[in-house]
């Protein structure tokens, strides 16, 4: 006749295996462990249960959000939190923590436009309310635009634009950056306009940008596109004006003081 043990010696030998075409690694590194716990300290079954089901569930959310971070190129140090908000007053702090929780706008496809001088903490701003947003479940990607100008029109020369758009369309946020250093007579920009279009009250964007509306002839091939751009974005949009002292300015500073300090001694 088998014994206890002997049956019990079979099941624990048959579990990684289980386990392992399940998928399910962080139950398979820890039973045993949480298992000699359980039979110790005499627990229910749904508790010896539960408490494997919640490290494996929260060991996926780890690895997911890991690798949305990676796949969205977001800075890692541009968050919500590192952002100043008392140097650019212009921006409602409660404002953007609202648009942190999503607030509807992504599942409407709305946008968000930044304005203002060089260092003033556009691309910060915007990058932090990525990373938030990827914590809430959102799919991000940050790009420079005359990158991504360049990428597309790389596509449309090999005949692949409409898969390359498709391939940006599973990102419910495109962050594009510095949009006014995206130049008409560096590249042919109209692939641009075909990505706002195609994404227009579907798909959300973010763009940062240093020149007002009224540049944006030198980054679109003609006026009428320019238009059409502008009308698209700003149909549902959010507009930040960023308005203050750059925030490299203000940190040479310090440095420019000490120096004349030194210097006149």
């Amino acid at each position: 006749m088998t014994s206890a043990s002997t049956i019990a010696a079979a099941d624990a030998a048959r579990l990684p295996i289980m386990l392992t075409e399940l998928r399910l690694p962080t139950i398979k590194r820890t039973w045993a462990e949480l298992a000699e716990q359980s039979n110790r300290e005499s627990w229910p079954a749904e508790r010896f249960l539960g408490m494997l089901l919640e490290q494996e569930m929260n060991e996926r959310e780890t690895r997911r959000l890991a690798r949305a971070r990676a796949d969205s190129h977001l800075p890692p140090d541009k968050s919500l939190g590192s952002f100043d908000f008392a140097a650019v007053p212009a921006v409602s702090k409660a404002h953007v923590m609202a648009l942190a929780e999503a607030d509807g706008w992504i599942g409407q496809g709305h946008n968000l436009l930044a304005f203002g001088p060089p260092g003033t903490g556009k691309s910060h701003l915007v990058c932090g309310l990525g990373h938030a947003l990827i914590d809430r479940g959102y799919k991000v990607l940050f790009v420079r635009t005359s990158e991504l100008v360049q990428r597309l029109q790389a596509a449309r020369r090999d005949l692949r634009l409409p898969s390359e758009l498709a391939k940006l369309d599973r990102f419910d946020l495109l962050i594009l950056d510095d949009l006014s250093y995206a130049r008409r007579d560096q590249a042919e920009t109209s692939v641009l306009f075909e990505l706002i279009a195609e994404r227009y009250e579907r798909r959300s964007i973010a763009i940062t940008a240093n020149a007002p509306f009224s540049a944006w002839d030198e980054v679109f091939p003609d006026k009428a596109m320019t238009i059409a751009a502008v009308d698209r974005l700003v149909h549902h949009a959010t507009i930040l004006e960023m308005n203050a002292d750059s925030y490299r300015r203000r940190a040479a500073l310090p440095a420019r003081r000490q120096r004349s300090a030194i210097e006149a001694q």
